[in-house]
């Protein structure tokens, strides 16, 4: 596999995983009825979608073609998710739940490509970025989560 290659299949991953943050915070958004809750997830949502561009323009710098979809694992989240919430009396605590669930995991998987050594600094600066935006994130998560708790 050409380095190209390689890069932009790691980044695509990633890709795919934003494609799935976006799509869960859009979900707890409609779940919660807290304005301020609605707020921070529709945001987180927008943050997401922008990060997914930033990665796609990434991908194609290395002339390779970025991900469409989410993956299936994410998708049997959100329907756990969906029916945990359903089932839940306080669906914001839930919600909350999941989000530092999905924060967590998604600081893992930048940590893990960020140390990649194959991966040029400039792109490592730019999910960087993420990474932090996302630690932000999930800090403001847990905080919120300790209001409902």
């Amino acid at each position: 596999m050409k380095y190209s290659e390689e890069v932009a299949k790691k980044l695509n991953e990633l890709l795919e995983k934003n494609y799935d943050a976006e799509k869960g915070y859009k979900s707890a958004a409609e779940h919660v009825k807290n304005e301020k809750l609605k707020a921070f997830f529709s945001e987180r949502a927008k943050e997401r979608y922008d990060f997914g561009h930033q990665l796609k323009a990434e991908i194609r710098n290395f002339g390779e073609t970025p991900e469409k979809g989410s993956s299936l694992e994410a998708d049997a989240h959100r329907t756990w998710m969906n029916l945990k919430t359903a089932l839940s009396g306080n669906k914001e605590e839930v919600v909350l739940e999941e989000a530092v669930r999905g924060e967590e995991i998604a600081v893992e998987e930048y940590e893990k490509i960020i140390k990649d050594t194959s991966i040029p600094p400039s792109t490592q600066n730019v999910l960087l970025k993420q990474k932090n935006a996302i630690v932000d994130s999930l800090n403001e998560v847990k905080s919120l989560e300790l209001q409902y708790d």
